[in-house]
């Protein structure tokens, strides 16, 4: 009587399953080679990835189970419900198929399931639609959903109707109560960090459900890294962090050891020079002929490169633009969750920005798109830029645009411009300026370069690299351009996935500092963050400034160990010559030798001293930030 008051629940449930581990073995087929995937680790997979889509079955099941409870009987016996039970679910079968087409496209940008990428997706709908339909066939790819979905309908069709006769021909109330059950059991006892199964990050995304994977990511968008990671004792870690903050020339204003603003003293004349921060969207080092491409992407960058102080061992922080840019902005390490830039009461750090409009500059953020998105009009604005973003375009300044924004000549000239009226009025200018070309879909005005538009990353590259190449001509011919600096870097990189808990080979990014009559060409082989940027910069203009930066200036040695910060949304890294720890959520700890040419890495046991290092700078920067000692005051 049981099995007949359930019949369409394991109807349903196993359509769900089958689904779910169909798009398991397709992303299974497409992970890259060489993703060290044994058949030991695929079944491991295998076993806790049926454990996730239970889980998210259970929670799918849940408008059942009220459907079942409140459904009065004779709606449920009568003769057109069957037929609205077929129509719902053909529509589930659509939302499977739709969501197995999603993490196709998803796993093929990003090498991983849904996470907190596909959670902003959810809220920047405007952008993120229109690039959908500017980058994919959306019509034949929705009919052939539609198709799908109704073929395996028909062909259900009498074993659905039998399902349906044996769940809703009896007493049925009790059943959809039963269904609340395992929802209650995927609450309380799964959680996604149980998908953490080995060291290989492929295998670890393989073992979850795409839908759990998603909903998780927005549930954890901000991790209390007290509660959920591995923490040293405050008064320890928060002594270490003043050794490590010390250099050359600098001192704290305090004595206080809960206290850390330096004021740094420069070594020699100040130059008032301005500055222009190009942020190039996704520009990875490997990408540029002086890492080693051979392509031929960037002829523009690799003549500039000779030209310029170049830094060959440099990490972005993390896999966003706004990890990017608060790394560049605030000079503080990743925090777990999402960045600064998009958490409420961002306003009033003690800024690049805000440190130059000290001096007397200033200071702008200039963005191809509407800076609404990733809230980065409403970041900038509160931590001392004046915002100039695609709403600040007049009609004919704009040649070329897609759903990101202006193309970057366009962008450029505009930079140009606002560099015009800053210098007019007789103000040094500092010029943050995040650019979106290279971006899917990679459209780009046509005849500029010898790839078609819409042709993928290698075309968005040698597209920025061409833009580039006309900004520095068209702004050599200004009068400020003789004392300006050019500061040319990324964001991050193009891809972040790997073998690895966090692979330090996808966070390596160039950065270029270009002024002829200021800075020799040079090469700086200093492993370096994305956080010593702006302490670089500033330390190379002989700026003296009080400070709250946790990054170093990479021209005054300190003796420490050279370190890097890279990260995900959850896992946080810490990268020496040779080294790489690891922290993540539920205390988690570990650590590699790692060869940074290669990428390779092999797990060995913690170093209590790296580790405590390692600490000093996170938990030491969540010290920071939750008592608000990295903001003006």
């Amino acid at each position: 009587m049981f099995n007949r008051r359930m019949g369409l629940i394991p109807f349903i449930s196993l359509t769900f399953l089958v689904i779910s581990t169909l798009v398991r073995i397709m992303l299974v087929v497409m992970t890259p080679s060489g993703s060290g995937l044994t058949f030991t680790l695929l079944a491991k997979v295998a076993a806790t990835g049926v454990v996730f889509d239970l889980a998210t079955l259970a929670y799918a099941l849940l408008p059942v189970a009220l459907y079942l409870l409140l459904i009065p009987k004779r709606i449920a016996t009568h003769k057109s419900h069957a037929w609205f039970v077929h129509g719902l679910f053909v529509l589930f079968v659509a939302v499977l198929i739709f969501d197995a087409c999603s993490e196709y496209f998803f796993f093929d940008e990003f090498n991983t399931r849904f996470n907190f990428i596909a959670v902003d997706y959810l809220i920047y709908t405007r952008e993120v639609i229109g690039n959908i339909r500017e980058s994919y066939p959306l019509l034949p790819i929705f009919t052939g959903i539609g198709m799908a979905a109704i073929i395996i309908g028909a062909l259900t069709w009498k074993l659905l109707g039998r399902a349906t006769e044996a769940t809703f021909g009896g007493t049925y109330h009790r059943s959809g109560a039963l269904l609340l059950l395992p929802a209650v059991a995927a609450l309380l006892f799964i959680n996604i960090d149980q998908s953490s199964i080995s060291t290989n990050n492929y295998a670890n995304e393989l073992a979850g459900n795409g839908i759990y994977n998603l909903v998780a990511a927005f549930r954890n968008n901000e991790l209390n890294f007290s509660q959920f990671y591995r923490t040293d004792p405050e008064d320890q870690v928060l002594k270490r962090m003043r050794t490590l903050m010390t250099e050359r020339n600098n001192h704290f204003v305090s004595t206080d050891n809960g206290t850390f603003t330096r004021h740094i003293t420069a070594e020699g004349p100040e130059k008032r020079l301005n500055l222009i921060v190009v942020v190039e969207e996704s520009l990875s080092a490997e990408y540029l002929g002086t890492f080693g491409n051979k392509k031929k992407l960037t002829p523009n960058l690799d003549r500039l490169a000779g030209q310029s102080l170049l830094f060959t061992n440099l990490y972005a922080t993390g896999t966003r633009t706004v990890r990017g840019l608060e790394a560049l902005t605030l000079s503080l390490p990743p925090l777990p969750g999402t960045s600064i830039v998009k958490r409420p009461d961002n306003g009033g750090f003690r800024s690049w920005g805000e440190i130059l409009n000290k001096k007397g500059y200033e200071s702008k953020y200039i963005y191809a798109g509407y800076g609404y998105f990733d809230n980065m009009n409403a970041f900038f604005s509160v931590n001392g830029y004046k915002i100039v973003d695609r709403s600040d375009f007049a009609k004919d300044e704009i040649t070329f645009a897609n759903i990101w924004g202006v193309c970057d000549e366009d962008l450029f000239r505009k930079t140009i411009r606002e560099a015009g009226t800053s210098y007019a009025a007789g103000k040094p200018f500092f010029s943050m300026v995040m650019t979106t070309s290279n971006h899917r879909p990679f459209t780009y005005p046509e005849g500029r370069i010898d790839i078609p538009s819409k042709s993928g990353r290698d075309g968005g590259v040698k597209y920025a690299d061409y833009a580039i190449g006309r900004f520095i001509a068209e702004a050599s011919r200004e009068p400020w351009f003789k004392d300006t600096i050019f500061v040319f870097i990324a964001d991050h990189c193009a891809g972040s996935s790997g073998k690895t808990d966090i692979p330090v080979k996808r966070y390596e990014i160039p950065l270029l500092v270009h002024s002829p009559q200021h800075i020799k060409p040079a090469r700086m082989e200093r492993l370096m963050s994305q956080i010593d940027v702006a302490p670089t910069i500033l330390g190379l203009m002989n700026m003296s400034y009080d400070s709250d930066f946790m990054g170093r200036d990479a021209f005054k040695e300190s003796g420490d160990t050279l370190r890097a910060f890279i990260s995900t949304y959850q896992k946080l890294g810490y990268v020496t010559e040779n080294q790489l720890l690891v922290l993540g959520p539920r205390k988690y700890a570990a650590q590699y030798q790692i060869d940074r040419l290669t990428g390779a890495a092999q797990a060995k046991p913690l170093d209590d001293q790296l580790l405590l290092d390692m600490l000093a700078y996170y938990q030491g920067g969540n010290y920071l930030y939750k008592n608000r000692l990295n903001r003006v005051r």
